[in-house]
Order: structure tokens, then C-alpha cells, then sequence
């Protein structure tokens, strides 16, 4: 999480944050919120059901990529994404029912909505720019897995675990949109990408009073 405001190069080591050692290394030109980490100590419940949603829907993302014809020759690496979302899901499930927290409504993210009406249309825009919006996603979700995963070892050991498990394959996952960005076109995906990081670092800020993982 670099705060500087100056992402690093764009290239293929930089974009793989292999360790909870590498946040720098997601680029991010703003800080999550100081407060975040209480708002979740306090709505552990929400959290946790936003979680699933996430997930859920990061499965359904990885495979409607595969629409975009410059991406059917991803398509098992897409399905791999895919497999492992749902398997998150299925996690989150499982510790959601062991709280006795019910399945339900997913929370509207002002921060997703913002980035994704950012997307252009048009053939190789919409797909670099759609692969950069999953990208960011997965990389907010590596950089704040490892905030809980510290920041709640005392009180939920077992959750702090969990999401310290977690951190690796959303780092992978985030190089890996990336990665698939850059084969389309590197040079528009390094321009789109900083327009992308001004946009995550206003809408980072913005105050959001429901308890939520993004």
C-alpha cells in the first residue's frame, strides 16, 4: 500500500504480492481508513456476510470474463480464479453458520460501484479496463485481509487466521488480472491503471457508515 502516491512499475514482479511482507507492492496511492478496523471489531456479523457476497461474486466475475473473446484463451485460469473464489465462499459459509449469522442481502459498496462506472466501452477498453477493476478489488481484499488478520488476533483468533490464509491467493489473483491486462495492451493498461489508483484513492476516503469489507 504505497502512500506516497507514486505506484511502482508495472511489471511482473512488482504485481505479485507473494507474502503479507509485500503491500507495497499493490500500488495504492490512499490508506483505508484508520477507523475501518473498529468498524468491523463492533460488526463482525455484517462483515462476515459481506464477505460472502464477495466472494460469491468474485467466482461469477472470473467467469464472465471469459465473454471477452481476447480472454477465452484464459479460460482455465479464469475457472481456476473461480473454483477458488468458491471455495472462499464456502468457507465463509461454514464460519457463518458456526456464529449461528444468517444468509442474507448483500450491502451496496459505493467504493465497487465507483470503480466500475469508471469502465469505457468499446472492444480492448471495456475488457483492459474491466480486468483492472478485478484486479483492484482483489488487491483492496489482500491489502485488508492482512489488516484482520493482525488487527484481530486477540478477540477472533480463529477469524485472524482465516484471513491470514487468505492473503496469498489474493495477491495471486490480483497479479494475475494484471498480467492479463498487459498481454492485451501493456501501455494502456499502465495509463488506465494510474487513472484507476486516482480513482480508488478518492473514493477510498469517502465515508462509509455500513460495516463492510469494501
Amino acid at each position: 500500500m504505497a502512500g506516497d502516491g507514486n505506484p511502482c512499475p508495472l511489471s511482473t514482479v512488482d504485481i505479485c504480492p507473494a507474502s503479507p511482507n509485500t503491500l507495497p507492492m499493490l500500488m495504492f496511492k490512499a490508506k483505508v481508513s484508520d477507523d475501518w478496523m473498529d468498524m468491523v471489531r463492533n460488526h463482525v456479523s455484517q462483515v462476515l456476510l459481506d464477505h460472502a457476497h464477495l466472494e460469491r461474486k468474485a467466482a461469477t466475475t472470473a467467469l464472465t470474463l471469459e465473454r471477452y473473446p481476447q480472454l477465452h484463451k484464459k479460460a482455465l485460469e479464469l475457472n481456476a480464479i473461480a473454483i477458488e473464489e468458491l471455495q472462499h465462499f464456502e468457507q465463509v459459509l461454514g464460519l457463518m453458520e458456526k456464529r449461528g449469522i444468517p444468509f442474507g442481502q448483500a450491502a451496496h459498496s459505493p467504493w465497487i460501484s465507483g470503480l466500475m462506472k469508471h469502465m469505457r466501452k468499446g472492444r480492448d477498453k471495456q475488457v483492459i479496463d474491466h480486468l483492472i477493476c478485478c484486479a483492484l478489488i482483489e488487491g483492496r481484499s489482500c491489502e485488508k485481509f492482512q489488516i484482520l488478520a493482525e488487527g484481530l488476533k486477540q478477540e477472533e483468533p480463529e477469524l485472524a487466521d482465516f484471513y491470514a490464509s487468505l492473503v496469498e491467493s489474493e495477491g495471486n489473483h490480483y497479479a494475475t488480472y494484471l498480467l492479463m491486462a498487459r498481454e492485451i495492451d501493456e501501455d494502456e493498461t499502465r495509463s488506465r491503471l494510474d487513472d484507476f489508483l486516482d480513482v480508488d484513492a478518492e473514493l477510498i476516503v469517502q465515508p462509509n457508515p455500513t460495516p463492510m469489507l469494501h
